[in-house]
């Protein structure tokens, strides 16, 4: 866990150091984004060094829309991605992608970059998730073991912002509340089940959250931007830093083609005894509005 802090640390703040100053904003609603659609497919055809046929597809949202009047500040984001693969051999079509998150953060300016804040984060997926193995006589099936807002995180509280832009700032919320859900269906013992007890569909956490933000662009057509939360419970075990990173890097060939990788890895003791590492890679169609 410490080292993939670590690595996310460094990340971020490298994007802080680099990130380029930018006028002023004016007063008012500022909105932007982009929706980009990757696919890829491979085929074979008597191909003797074999192969199996794939079809894939991404379709992800990246949308800000930001209020600024006065002292008051207020940053609104929504994050969706959701992808499928289907290959020839597999009885099922599988995720290669499935987030839908919301982030809200409201400030009142106290001095120079520093607001006094509020921030709200909600997360979840969007459809059904499967464990995946076979049966006696070898054939693949699958087991549901997750669905929308099964789980879905909510937390909230009061703390500080540093903003020095929309591109960089810093979010420090000493007295989190984080609400778990969950199907109690699902649940399993030993809070086997992202945390939650069995037979309950709730859990209920009060922690330090802190999250930080940095966009930048790398070179000419290329932009990175670099997403990090941390959160300790100081219920339990608040030695356990739960650590989620998130790097998106645009590579723009043109006004509609580009190169999209997306990297993030999540530490949760609760959901998962080590990290887990989603990358996505991909020439597709982005649109920016």
């Amino acid at each position: 866990m410490k080292k993939g802090m670590v690595l996310a640390a460094i990340a971020l703040s490298s994007s802080f150091i680099f990130a380029q100053e930018k006028e002023a904003p004016k007063e008012g609603w500022h909105k932007s984004g982009n929706i980009s659609l990757l696919f890829n497919q491979s085929a074979f055809s008597d191909w003797i060094t074999g192969g199996e046929n794939t079809i894939a597809g991404n379709l992800g949202i990246n949308y800000d829309f930001n209020y600024l009047k006065g002292n008051i500040s207020w940053d609104n984001k929504i994050l969706a991605s959701y992808g499928l693969t289907k290959s020839k051999n597999s009885e099922f079509e599988k995720k290669t992608d499935d987030r839908f998150e919301f982030n809200s953060l409201i400030g009142k300016k106290a001095k120079g970059y520093w607001y006094y804040s509020v921030f709200l984060n909600f997360k979840t997926q969007l459809t059904k998730g499967y464990i995946y193995g076979t049966d006696i006589n070898g054939k693949e099936i699958r087991t549901e073991h997750t669905n929308f807002i099964s789980p879905g995180e909510l937390a909230f509280g009061p703390g500080m912002l540093w903003k020095k832009s929309d591109d960089l700032k810093f979010n420090l919320a000493p007295l989190t509340s984080k609400v778990t859900f969950v199907d109690k269906d699902f649940t399993l013992p030993n809070d086997a089940y992202f945390g939650v007890e069995e037979g309950k569909s709730t859990k209920y956490e009060l922690g330090l959250y802190a999250s930080g933000y940095a966009k930048l662009t790398v070179m000419e057509n290329v932009t990175m931007e670099n997403i990090l939360n941390l959160y300790s419970n100081y219920l339990e075990d608040p030695q356990n830093v739960d650590v989620d990173y998130t790097m998106n890097l645009i590579m723009k060939i043109n006004s509609f083609l580009s190169a999209n990788f997306t990297f993030q890895t999540i530490y949760d003791d609760n959901a998962f005894e080590g990290f887990q590492v989603r990358e996505v890679f991909g020439l597709g169609i982005n649109y920016e509005f």
